[in-house]
C-alpha cells in the first residue's frame, strides 16, 4: 500500500464569497485524512478561476499566501465549468497520484473523498464517482429533468453514470489518458467513462449551496445536454432519417386517398388539414434542419484547432 498524494481540483467562476470556506474545509479535511494515513502531507488544493468578473482571483492570492497547500491558475477569460475543470486536471496530473475535482458551492459532500480515497488506495480502483444518492433538494422540475436526460443519454447510446455530475476521483495514469482527447467540444461526464480502468461509486447525500448563486440556470443545463448528446451520438441524425421515412409511407397513404377520392370524384376542400400538414412538415424540417446544423458547427469548432483554454496567471509554488 502505497499513500497517495491528493490534489483536489476546485473550477471557480466567480466564488469570492464560498471559496474561503470550502477551502478551510478541504484544508481541514486534508489534515484529517493524513493523520489518518490516507494522503500525504503535501497533497494541497488547486483553484482553477475561470475568468471571473468578481474577485476571485484576489481571494485565491490570499489563501495561497496564508497556506501555500493552496495553488491557484487563472484562465484568461471565462471559457465554461467544463474547460476550467479540465485546465486544473491538466495542471495537476505531473505532481500528484490522484485527483479528485469538486465545485465550490460544497453541495458534494466533502466527506465522500475519503471513501474515494479508500478505494484508490485499498482496491485499486482508477476512476471513483461520487453519485447522489437522491434528489430531495432539487425541485420537482429539476428532479424529473435530470432523470429524463441521463435516460435519454441511455436511449442514444451515451455511457455516463446516472446521476453523476463531475464529483469523482481520478488516477494519475487516468488522467494522462484523459489527455489524449483532445476534443474541443467537452463533455466531461461523457469522455471520462470512454477511459475504461478499474471504477467505483460512492453515493453520497447532496446539500444546499454554502454562499453565492448557482453558476447552472436552466439555460446552461439545456446548453450542456445538447452538448452531451451532439458531442458523442449520432442517433439524432438517424431519427431523422427514419422521420423521413414515417413521412414518406404516411405521404404514399395520403396520395393513395386523394388520388381515389379524386378519381370518384368526392373532392373536398380541405384548407384546414392541408394548412396544419404544412406546419407541422415545415417544423420538423426545421428541427432536422437545427439538429444537423448543431453537428456541422461542432465539426466546424473543431477542425480549427484553437487551444482549449489558456492560462494567464499562476499560483503553484
Amino acid at each position: 500500500m502505497t499513500i497517495p498524494k491528493l490534489a483536489i481540483v476546485i473550477p471557480c467562476y466567480n466564488e469570492s464569497e464560498a471559496l474561503p470556506i470550502t477551502v478551510a474545509r478541504l484544508i481541514q479535511l486534508l489534515d484529517d485524512m493524513f493523520n489518518n494515513g490516507l494522503v500525504t502531507n503535501d497533497s494541497y488544493i488547486l483553484c482553477c478561476d475561470d475568468g471571473s468578473k468578481d474577485s476571485t482571483w484576489k481571494v485565491i492570492e490570499r489563501l495561497h499566501m496564508s497556506d501555500k497547500r493552496i495553488k491557484g491558475i487563472s484562465l484568461a477569460h471565462n471559457r465554461g465549468h467544463q474547460y476550467a475543470l479540465l485546465a486544473g486536471l491538466m495542471c495537476v496530473k505531473e505532481n500528484c497520484d490522484a485527483a479528485v475535482s469538486i465545485d465550490a458551492d460544497l453541495q458534494d459532500d466533502p466527506q465522500a473523498i475519503c471513501k474515494m480515497v479508500k478505494e484508490f488506495i485499498y482496491n485499486d480502483k482508477e476512476i471513483v464517482y461520487g453519485v447522489r444518492s437522491s434528489r430531495k433538494t432539487d425541485s420537482w422540475f429539476k428532479r424529473n429533468s435530470a432523470h429524463a436526460f441521463y435516460n435519454l443519454q441511455r436511449r442514444l447510446g451515451l455511457d455516463t453514470v446516472f446521476d453523476h455530475a463531475d464529483y469523482r476521483l481520478m488516477s494519475r495514469r487516468s488522467l494522462e489518458l484523459l489527455a489524449d482527447y483532445g476534443e474541443c467540444n467537452l463533455f466531461l461526464r461523457g469522455i471520462i467513462p470512454q477511459i475504461g480502468l478499474d471504477t467505483a461509486i460512492i453515493e453520497y447525500e447532496r446539500k444546499e449551496r454554502i454562499a453565492g448563486h448557482t453558476k447552472y440556470p436552466i439555460g446552461e443545463m439545456v446548453s450542456l445536454s445538447i452538448d452531451g448528446i451532439t458531442s458523442f451520438s449520432a442517433k439524432p441524425i438517424r431519427l431523422i432519417f427514419l422521420l423521413g421515412l414515417i413521412f414518406l409511407i404516411l405521404d404514399i397513404s395520403i396520395a393513395i386517398y386523394v388520388l381515389s377520392a379524386y378519381f370518384n370524384d368526392d373532392t373536398i376542400s380541405g384548407w384546414t388539414s392541408l394548412m396544419l400538414s404544412v406546419w407541422f412538415i415545415g417544423s420538423i424540417i426545421l428541427m432536422g434542419i437545427g439538429i444537423v446544423g448543431e453537428y456541422i458547427g461542432k465539426i466546424f469548432m473543431e477542425v480549427k484547432h484553437r487551444p482549449r483554454y489558456a492560462v494567464k496567471d499562476k499560483l503553484i509554488d
